[in-house]
Parts: C-alpha cells; structure tokens; sequence
C-alpha cells in the first residue's frame, strides 16, 4: 500500500443490540484489520464520568474527561471478546451494562464530546486496514470509507438476544423492559442533531433478524470481497 493512501476501512454501523460488535470482532480477526468499538468510547467516557462523581449532563465535564480519556483495546487471552483498558484498569465489564449504555446515549448527543472523539477515532485508522463499528462510522468518521454496512435487526429480536446476554450473566431483566429500553434509545440515536444513526447513502443494508452470526459475517465479508 502507498503511503500516501489511507488504509482501507470497513464500516459497521447500526442500532443497539444488532449484533455489530461481534460481527465486527469476527470480520476484523477474520481480515487480520484493526479494530474500533467506537461505542466503547461513549462508554467509557461515562465510566469515567461516574468514577469521578460527575454530572452526567455537565457538558463540559464530560468533554473533559472525553479529552483526557485513554482507552485501548486488547484481544482477550481465551479469544473472547475484546478486553477494554480504561485510564489501565480492565472496565470491559462495567462497560457492558446497561447503565453504560444509557449513559452512553446521553453523553453521545453532546457535540463538544463527539468531537474531542473524533481524533481518538481517526487514529485507530491504520495498515492494513480497520473495521469501525458503531453508528456514524460511515457518514461522520469515514466518509470515504471504501466498504460501508449499516446493520439492523427488529427491537423484538435485539431485546430477545440482550435478554439471553445478560440472564447468561446472572442478571435480573425482563424482556419487555429490554425492549422498551432499545426503543427509547433508537428514538433518541435517530433524533438527535449531531450524527444522528442513519445508514450512509452507499451503505448496504443487512437486515440480521433471523439471521446466524455466520450469515452476518459472511454478508459483510462479500461487501469487502466486491
């Protein structure tokens, strides 16, 4: 590859619980690319937020921390998922519960955040290439992104696979409140006016519901392999 030619990314965008993380995962191990789980970024930021005993809507408190933030990502010794290291503590776990990803969703819809992330984004663009999951990878981060998915699946099957996810934790849930979890924040991603979730104008739809994560991979591999 040139040096004057960026390297090649696959972007992997779509709501929550359409199984974007693990098909990143596997697509990113498959290709021997880098990884970025931007969502992560949101989280951690919120992580840190709550640490320190910060106001969550405090804008810039949360753009401070998103500034002074360091996040890395490892492969998991079991090859498992993706192990996140947090200012270097392993917040891999608290990252994944759903008041992570509620607080997420909040501090993603303040501008002054997104934008000390955008550089910390741009910087996990490198040989041989990247897969970029989350959900304006391929209209806000990576434009030019020669490979673009935008990966959905109905909130009746996202809720169903939360469900199994975080029962197979010991975690007390219900199905409907999944549900109507995933519903608000669709309405808040869709809504918002900073990068709000929508597919990109070139990007191929891939509707998982009903779906195998091999399917998935498969799919998304062949837009690489077109």
């Amino acid at each position: 590859m040139s040096p004057n030619v960026p390297a090649p990314v696959v972007t992997i965008d779509g709501p929550s619980g359409s199984g974007k993380g693990t098909v990143s995962r596997l697509v990113a191990d498959h290709l021997g690319w880098h990884l970025l789980d931007s969502g992560a970024l949101y989280r951690a930021v919120g992580y840190v937020a709550g640490a320190e005993g910060l106001d969550l809507s405090d804008a810039d408190a949360a753009t401070r921390c998103a500034q002074t933030m360091k996040i890395r990502f490892m492969a998991s010794p079991d090859g498992g998922d993706t192990r996140v290291l947090v200012n270097g503590h392993d917040a891999t776990d608290e990252l994944r519960t759903e008041t992570a990803g509620a607080a997420a969703s909040a501090i993603a819809s303040i501008p002054s955040v997104r934008q000390a992330l955008v550089e910390l984004q741009l910087g996990f663009r490198k040989a041989p290439g990247l897969v970029a999951d989350g959900r304006d990878m391929g209209t806000v981060i990576f434009p030019d992104a020669p490979f673009k998915v935008f990966l959905t699946a109905s909130a009746a099957e996202r809720a169903q696979r939360r469900y199994k996810q975080l029962k197979g934790k010991g975690l007390s849930v219900t199905l409907d409140g999944l549900r109507r979890e995933i519903e608000a924040r669709d309405a808040r991603d869709a809504s918002r006016t900073v990068a709000p979730l929508k597919p990109a104008a070139d990007a191929v739809l891939v509707d998982s519901t009903g779906m195998s994560i091999a399917d998935v991979v498969a799919k998304v591999l062949a837009v690489v392999q077109r």
